[in-house]
């Protein structure tokens, strides 16, 4: 039963690809949103005049 649900009813090689490639860029661009937040926060806190963002 497992078996049948991986192979996708013959579409695996289609599937599971789409689905690795889908959640790379969703972890990917998470990240970068991650990243980009706390640039812009600390650019924010230098420009406030050196407050710390997070206190």
């Amino acid at each position: 039963m497992m078996a049948a649900f991986l192979d996708m009813g013959g579409y695996a090689a289609f599937v599971w690809p789409a689905w690795l490639l889908s959640a790379a860029i969703l972890v990917a661009v998470s990240v970068s949103s991650v990243r980009r937040l706390r640039a812009l926060e600390r650019e924010l806190a230098e420009a406030e005049g050196g407050r710390d963002p997070h206190s």
